[in-house]
């Protein structure tokens, strides 16, 4: 199944995308798509759905992040070897964990905006799924069991906040909408995961390409491994990881600024694109 949620922000309903690739309304039958709304038990009464009987959303109508009232947002840093290396970082003995807020998701195709005092501005094309049962300790083996599905994660970065202003990397990873989601949640029998590309251009100029052949720490073994340290719940996100190409790695980086657009995506989960605009209060 592929999940969607559309509509303003704020007051987005659940979906379903149907074998035509329009978006059928399943509000009737589940609130929304968050906490319980992604359990296992709700997936399969979506699953018993006759989709082409759902009413179809409104034509031409915006797509909102496909996951609401994100309570944990979990990011994996440094995990494509290529990428430690532009950084000028080495590959990490184990994954690096941070955390970006749930109030920094937005939708697919939402603008970026600057925060003030920005200098350098970066863009990270993930792969990024999102839990559907409490998960604690979980082994590798059953570590799939407990994710409702993939989207595609652009993890915005500010580089200048996150290593040149001391503290953790929270500080570059949060800020307002630099967490755009989708547009799809897609549910894990539905693609491997363990070998989709995924691209990202600026302004018509491809900067990103890879695959999560390439990862350093896989999905089974990441989703184990951060569940040794803190609980994770049905709704929460984690996203896994870049591949090389970001601006932080150029000799000359070519920061994103207003006016840019960013188009990427991953096979299987579709595609984004967002606007840089300046900071509006």
């Amino acid at each position: 199944m592929k999940l969607v949620r559309f509509g303003a922000p704020d007051a987005e309903k659940p979906g379903l995308l149907d074998a035509m690739g329009r978006v059928r309304d399943v509000s009737a039958q589940l609130p929304d798509y968050s906490g319980d709304g992604v359990s296992p038990a709700s997936l399969q009464r979506l699953r018993k759905l006759d989709i082409d009987k759902l009413p179809l959303a409104p034509e031409g109508v915006r797509i909102g992040p496909p996951v609401a009232n994100v309570r944990n947002f979990i990011a994996i840093g440094l995990n494509y070897a290529d990428h430690a290396e532009e950084a000028g970082l080495r590959i990490p003995r184990e994954p690096v964990i941070f955390n970006k807020l749930g109030n920094c998701i937005v939708g697919p195709d939402d603008n970026v905006m600057m925060p003030r005092e920005c200098q350098k501005l970066d863009y990270e094309v993930e792969l990024a799924f999102v839990i559907g049962k409490t998960t604690r300790y979980v082994t590798e083996e059953d570590a799939v069991s407990h994710i409702a599905g993939f989207c595609i994660c652009n993890d915005i970065s500010e580089r200048h906040f996150q290593t040149e202003r001391s503290g953790q990397w929270v500080k570059g990873k949060c800020c307002e909408t630099f967490g755009p989601l989708g547009p799809w949640l897609v549910t894990p029998d539905e693609l491997d995961f363990n070998a989709l590309g995924l691209w990202l251009d600026v302004n018509g100029e491809r900067r990103q390409t890879g695959s999560t052949a390439t990862m350093i720490f896989k999905i089974p073994y990441m989703l184990s491994y951060v569940s040794q340290f803190m609980v994770l719940e049905p709704g929460d996100v984690v996203t896994t990881g870049t591949p090389p190409g970001v601006a932080l790695g150029m000799k000359e980086p070519k920061w994103l600024k207003a006016g840019d657009v960013m188009r990427l995506g991953v096979d299987g989960l579709g595609e984004q694109q967002q606007e840089v605009v300046a900071f509006e209060a």
